[in-house]
């Protein structure tokens, strides 16, 4: 994002501010679920065990979401943190969180070459592999038509670790090559059939290396997948929008149109805006994430097969982005506000820009 001047920064508060008011009359007394419902979209937010204890913020979903992901409940990391019997509850309890609400849930995520137990890690690759089949078949069958969607394999893609394609290193790389991505999807579609089967990934909003080299090897493994008759429904593009990194929305947008001449449903899965490289100043920060979530959407959501839109969590003080900046230093008086609620349940202008992009979205 480029440098702006106190000018520009006063001009783009005023701005937001008349915008949020044009909308408040007609939007503010609704959902935003019920906002993207009207206009073709299905909006959610990824939930963690903290709904269980916080009220006012458990409300929110239930006036706010029509699809709730689940956030750390069915990561490997949970359900079998150890050897052992495996460990459902907390997915239990929030599925049931969302059938009294009547709430769509999505399972996130089966395979993850991260936040794989210490254990697991250390099997033989025999083990491993064994491992592999027995716990998505476990899993699977388990919620088998319980759940909108599977994120059945999880940022398949990291340049970083130098792997041919672009491809991320982990206990499942090393296991089956490649083929672990195939070979999960296979294994869901053997014992759910009703369940629709998602490849969700990070990072391809970058306009620079590591978000090219994501947005070529997704198309490929797309190719692949589908040439091969494995069933895949969507593609995941999680929409951490990061600032920091160069983004050009034309190209964007041409990969976006390229995946969805893949014939796959696209869903944006893990919405949010990274503030770090904003003003310390609340108003215009707050501001410059609204701009930024609303010239994303407003673009990408004019594609037909974009059909959904996830906030990864809802309210500021329950980000992912929260807990690290409180880990790095727990007297931080400047912390993130990437979602469209403060700390306090209160919308911000990014719920505003999200409900505009919702209402202004024209598709084919």
């Amino acid at each position: 994002m480029k440098q702006i001047s106190r000018r520009q920064a006063i001009a783009l508060v005023a701005g937001a501010g008349a915008a949020c008011s044009k909308t408040t009359f007609a939007a503010s007394s609704q959902g935003l679920g019920a906002i993207a419902a009207k206009n073709g979209f299905v909006f959610g937010a990824a939930a963690g065990p903290v709904i269980e204890k916080d009220v006012a913020y458990r409300e929110l979903y239930i006036a706010h979401t029509q699809i709730v992901t689940t956030d750390i409940a069915m990561k490997m990391g949970t359900i079998v943190p150890q050897p052992g019997a495996k460990r459902f509850e907390s997915a239990d309890r929030l599925l049931q969180f969302c059938a009294s609400h009547r709430i769509p849930m999505r399972g996130h995520c089966l395979i993850w070459n991260d936040w794989v137990p210490q254990w697991i890690k250390n099997m033989s690759v025999p083990e491993r592999q064994a491992f592999f089949d027995s716990y998505i078949e476990e899993v699977a069958a388990r919620y088998a038509g319980k759940l909108h969607s599977w994120d059945v394999v999880n940022e398949p893609f990291w340049p970083g670790h130098k792997a041919p394609g672009g491809y991320r290193l982990g206990p499942w790389y090393d296991a089956f090559g490649t083929g672990y991505v195939r070979r999960a999807f296979e294994r869901v579609a053997a014992v759910d059939k009703k369940t629709r089967l998602v490849l969700n990934e990070a990072q391809s909003e970058r306009d620079d290396e590591v978000g090219l080299t994501v947005r070529r090897g997704l198309l490929r493994l797309v190719d692949e997948l589908k040439d091969a008759g494995v069933p895949l429904h969507a593609v995941g593009l999680q929409g951490h929008l990061q600032p920091r990194y160069p983004h050009d929305p034309g190209r964007f947008i041409e990969f976006v149109h390229a995946l969805a001449e893949r014939k796959v449903d696209i869903y944006i899965t893990e919405f949010d805006v990274r503030d770090d490289t904003f003003p310390d100043d609340i108003a215009t920060r707050d501001a410059m994430i609204a701009e930024t979530a609303e010239k994303f959407l407003t673009s990408v959501l004019r594609i037909p097969a974009v059909k959904m839109v996830i906030a990864w969590e809802l309210a500021d003080n329950y980000s992912f982005y929260t807990d690290a900046a409180k880990k790095k230093d727990p007297l931080a008086q400047r912390l993130p506000r990437p979602l469209p609620f403060d700390s306090s349940m209160q919308k911000k202008p990014l719920w505003f820009a999200m409900a505009r992009s919702f209402e202004n979205a024209r598709k084919a």
